[in-house]
């Protein structure tokens, strides 16, 4: 597995991260614990060196998972997490206020057993709070050992600069695949300028991208995607076509179409960090794999080419969720 770096104060992490979020939450049924502590050390015994969690995943059960099963090889990993909904509950308001930073910084520390959070994101921009207060909060946080470096996920460009005014961001993390590629308007851009790493999330489309879901897929009752738009039977056959292109590449390739799907995201580039996740062994090799696969300048230009005739359908969030996204 090679590595990159991320942001401009040298935080060095494998290609491909591990989303540790769908272990047990928001994706169906939890995985069984000591199943999905095997998981996790499968990932690091595969070379990933980049584990992302959240204290709003579970809540809070995710983190103490992930820390339970990276706590034997914790000086070799890079543990990211999250901060910045009101008790840690996604579903309820945001809540950026200082107090409440250093209190799931504390909390978070005990949950990962570490003594340091590598990176920590602000989970979604709070309007409540100005943007100048969270980074400086959170630089205070630097300042006393307790955080190695400040993320901003989902975060529009007048957020990131505002942040990276006052403490250096360096990665910020957002939804970005060949089927959501809003982030190259402007967010990708600003990154570059200023030096910060980006970290996709659902880099696989929520699952879609692997070409094992179709209009006849049923999810189970506690699967986010049920409340998805662009998961509707009507719009996952209208945007199988992207499917399509990315399994004609794959057998050229000898590979799959989540494989080919990843890789585009690293050829974009050399500072973008995907962070697909997963429940299964097979899956989790499989993703690892793509970091080997190298996409032709032909290759990224016939992919281009066919985005350009493709008309993704349905939108990545319902509307009350879509208005937290870009702040």
């Amino acid at each position: 597995m090679n590595h990159r770096k991320l942001g401009k104060k040298g935080l060095e992490v494998s290609a491909i991260g591990f989303g540790c979020m769908g272990l047990n939450f928001a994706y169906g049924p939890a995985m069984e614990k000591s199943s999905a502590i095997a998981l996790i050390r499968s990932a690091f015994e595969a070379g990933v060196t980049f584990f992302d969690t959240a204290e709003a995943y579970g809540p809070f059960t995710n983190e103490e998972l992930v820390g339970e099963a990276l706590a034997p090889i914790r000086d070799k990993v890079v543990i990211a997490t999250k901060f910045g909904f009101k008790d840690g509950d996604s579903t309820v308001s945001m809540d950026s206020r200082p107090e409440r930073i250093r209190a799931v910084a504390e909390a978070a520390l005990k949950r990962l057993k570490t003594d340091r959070i590598d990176l920590f994101y602000q989970h979604r921009v709070d309007p409540n709070v100005p943007m100048e207060e969270v980074a400086g909060t959170v630089k205070a946080l630097i300042q006393e050992g307790k955080v190695k470096h400040f993320g901003l996920s989902e975060a529009g460009v007048q957020s990131i600069r505002r942040a990276h005014a006052v403490q250096p961001v360096t990665a910020v993390q957002s939804e970005y695949s060949l089927w959501w590629r809003t982030p190259e308007t402007e967010v990708l851009p600003v990154c570059e300028e200023l030096g910060i790493g980006f970290v996709p999330f659902s880099p696989l489309g929520k699952g879609f991208l692997t070409g094992k879901i179709d209009a006849s897929t049923t999810f189970t009752k506690d699967d986010f995607r049920n409340i998805v738009p662009r998961f509707s039977a009507e719009n996952r056959q209208a945007n199988q076509v992207l499917v399509g292109l990315l399994e004609s590449l794959a057998t050229e390739k000898k590979a799959t179409a989540a494989q080919i799907a990843l890789a585009w995201l690293l050829a974009q580039k050399s500072w973008i960090v995907p962070i697909p996740g997963t429940t299964k062994l097979s899956r989790l090799k499989e993703n690892v794999g793509a970091a080997a696969i190298q996409l032709s300048t032909q290759d990224l230009t016939r992919i281009g080419e066919a985005l350009t005739h493709i008309q993704i359908q349905g939108d990545r969030y319902p509307a009350h969720l879509s208005a937290r996204a870009g702040k």
